[in-house]
């Protein structure tokens, strides 16, 4: 059945403040300028005496929708569903390059409420509020945090999030339903690329310690009448930060990462085609845990973390009378290798205790997809927007691994089809109200080599409503309810495990084998300010979110009749979950030659009465990958016309790796800086990140052990994130030739 819904988004009337990005959003320039849009999202709570506020101011929440007259800088967004003016914004850097950026890994930490996880050689999991997923083995996941690049779907391949030529990076925090449906319950991430007509000659190099070193080559711009195009290509290569003593290698955790782009545009006086095209071939190692838990590690077969995108897109677009049409057409296919040595060691460790053995997994996904949408374009009190969509997508996966005694495959189709729509209207002169909605059908059907053989076929619905209140020309306040949803699925591992376990545990069990729909309900409230006798600009956003059947990552280790043990993960429904918080963004100018950024985030993140399938009450424990504060604090100085200095202060709280062990990433606090100049055609950088050489983790492990010269005693495994990083990186603008 085709999902309906009928939306109702409202903007302020002297702006055309956002809609669908009212529940506040950072935005990150990946080719140089990163701004934070209105209302970060992130919150943390000292305590839950606080709860009660924040669920009663959050009842009047809506993040930063930007709005203000003239005063405020207007900053379109892009990643909504009717083009919004959004006036007030936040850079979380001058841009990239202040950082040496070549992934959005390197830019996370300026987003307030946003974390990411490794156990991979990128941190290719992200989680908006303390939502999201940190690892993919067997099961097929559907995302919490939806990712786009020009509108085309890259959920869960994080790996490709690679930075080159960008335009901007969007992070809407909060459900984002009516633009991605069941794939984002907790928020979206959209990548732009560049403009084709934005003129461009450039050819870039860098290099880096750990071996690290970058070329890369821009074109782009107006080829002819009512044509223009782009291409971008990138290679950044390095050794990483592992040095393996026993193979006495320093370049087997190494990262070797290809970015192309191109773009055709043909513009008319009422029509506009473009074409695009992408490839990302990303051929990293993977060797990062060490049973020491330092940067040096005993593997004698080091893994890898692999991918190869290609995607094209076609976009049309109609703009006369009345209203606009537009059409994307897009595809993107993905062959990914994700390998790891089991046992981080190497034979002869341990005679007699060690064991030795190898896991890899081969992803091959397929995409299609096409939307439609039909919106107003004629300036009226109310304008409105309304489509349809449907998404193809196949995914099948190869499992080699030691101990099964044949490969496992395993299948999964799925169709989605979806109607959407919203609608603005102006009450007042300072009134503006929103309404948005997404009906949409997910068929799925799953099958693999052990006889799981599992068909589901349901609907979701998601919404948001709200109201936008211009009281002065540069204050606005904005208050908003949101639905996301996130699509149940099988846990495939535990089915395909039954049999082969004790009879009387047979029949508790297979009720785990599928987990439901989770859904959550958001309420925000935010507040927009300019005051340009001061140049500063803040927004403020205060959340609370409330997570019903919320899907939380479990394990079971059940004994066999012969004595061994099976290790099982599953994925049950929760009874829920709490997330209430406030996020703050601001930038000042004092003086022309100076600019400060700075952005807090509080979090109060946890499990609502959940007890887990092991019988372990986990009510009142933090959520995983939530910490309870972060911060970013930043300044960039003008030294001299052509040079200026940038130095960054970002840090958060300790949090828990997992909720099915207690192991902690630390507090953690780290220096970033910058030194930039021109001269002519030339432009340079001097950057460091982790000037302090801070420790950092990004994944963790606590439920087992696996060091046989400690004859396997339980102790906690930790990833090392990033040390120092210093590099050099340099531009050259090619000038155009006299004509």
């Amino acid at each position: 059945m085709l999902p309906m819904i009928i939306a109702i988004f409202t903007m302020p009337t002297q702006s055309d403040s956002t809609g669908d990005s009212a529940g506040g959003f950072t935005e990150c320039l990946g080719n140089g300028h990163t701004k934070l849009q209105p209302a970060a999202r992130r919150v943390s709570v000292q305590g839950r005496k606080y709860s009660y506020l924040f669920g009663f101011i959050g009842l009047l929440s809506w993040t930063v929708a930007e709005g203000s007259t003239g005063a405020l800088e207007e900053v379109t967004v892009t990643a909504t569903l009717l083009t919004e003016a959004s006036p007030a914004r936040h850079r979380c850097g001058e841009d990239a390059g202040e950082r040496g950026a070549v992934h959005l890994e390197n830019m996370i930490s300026l987003a307030p409420n946003i974390a990411s996880s490794s156990g991979a050689s990128r941190n290719r999991f992200f989680q908006i509020r303390g939502i999201g997923e940190r690892s993919q083995f067997v099961e097929p996941i559907n995302p919490s945090v939806g990712v786009l690049l020009d509108g085309i779907d890259l959920s869960g391949s994080g790996g490709a999030l690679t930075l080159y030529d960008l335009q901007q990076v969007e992070i809407l925090r909060g459900p984002q339903g009516t633009l991605m449906g069941a794939n984002a319950l907790a928020g979206l991430i959209a990548l732009r690329s560049t403009a084709t007509d934005s003129a461009t000659r450039e050819a870039t190099a860098g290099v880096e310690n750990n071996g690290g070193r970058q070329v890369g080559m821009r074109l782009g711009g107006t080829l002819g009448d009512g044509v223009s195009g782009r291409i971008a290509v990138q290679q950044f290569q390095s050794d990483g930060f592992v040095d393996n003593q026993w193979l006495d290698r320093d370049d087997t955790n190494q990262r070797d990462e290809l970015t192309g782009r191109a773009a055709l545009r043909w513009q008319a006086t009422k029509h506009a085609l473009e074409v695009a095209a992408y490839y990302t071939d990303i051929d990293n190692g993977y060797d990062a845990f060490s049973l020491d838990n330092t940067r040096s590690t005993l593997s004698d077969e080091p893994g890898e973390d692999d991918l190869t995108l290609k995607a094209a897109r076609l976009n049309w677009e109609y703009r006369g009378g009345a209203y606009d049409s537009l059409l994307q057409m897009s595809h993107a296919k993905t062959l990914s290798t994700y390998s790891y040595d089991e046992d981080w060691s190497y034979v002869g460790i341990a005679p007699g205790w060690e064991y030795s053995s190898f896991d890899q997994y081969r992803r091959d996904r397929s995409m299609s997809s096409a939307e439609w949408r039909l919106q107003s374009d004629v300036p009226a009190s109310t304008r409105w927007a309304l489509g349809v969509y449907a998404r193809e997508e196949s995914e099948a996966l190869r499992r080699d691994y030691t101990y099964l005694s044949s490969p496992f495959h395993s299948d999964i189709d799925t169709l989605t089809t979806a109607l959407f729509g919203q609608i603005n209207h102006d009450i007042n002169a300072q009134l503006a109200g929103f309404v948005g909605a997404r009906v949409e059908q997910r068929d799925s059907d799953y099958v693999d080599s052990v006889g799981v053989d599992h068909s589901f076929d349901l609907s979701y619905w998601t919404g948001r409503a709200g109201l936008i209140w211009q009281y002065q020309s540069d204050q606005q306040l904005h208050v908003t309810v949101s639905r996301g949803a996130r699509a149940g699925g099988p846990n495939a591992q535990l089915l395909a495990s039954i049999d082969a376990l004790p009879e009387a545990g047979q029949g508790t069990l297979s009720g785990l084998g599928t987990f439901d729909e989770e859904t959550l309900l958001s309420l925000e409230l935010g507040w927009v300010t300019f005051w340009p006798e001061y140049q500063l600009r803040s927004q403020l956003t205060l959340f609370a979110m409330d997570r019903q059947d919320q899907q939380a990552k479990a394990s079971l280790v059940i004994p066999r009749s012969d004595g061994s043990t099976a290790f099982i993960d599953y994925t049950d429904n929760a009874a829920g979950g709490k997330h209430r918080g406030l996020e703050w963004e601001a930038t000042w100018r004092p003086y022309e030659s100076l600019t400060w950024r700075a952005s807090i985030g509080l979090l109060d993140a946890y499990f609502d009465d959940y007890i887990s399938a092991t019988g372990e009450d986990l009510s009142g424990r933090s959520q995983p990958q939530a910490p309870e504060w972060q911060y970013s604090l930043g300044a960039t100085w003008a030294l001299h016309q052509r040079v200026s200095l940038h130095l960054e202060a970002v840090g958060s709280d300790d949090y828990f790796f997992s909720d099915r062990h207690t192991v902690q990433a630390p507090e953690n606090h780290q220096i970033n800086a910058s030194l930039s100049g021109e001269l002519r055609s030339w432009q340079w950088t001097l950057w460091a990140r982790n000037l302090t050489d801070s420790t950092t983790f990004t994944r963790g492990f606590g439920t087992f052990g696996n060091d046989p010269r400690k004859e396997y005693r339980l102790e906690a495994y930790r990833q090392f994130g990033e040390p120092r990083v210093v590099g050099f990186t340099l531009h050259y603008r090619f000038m155009e030739r006299p004509k």
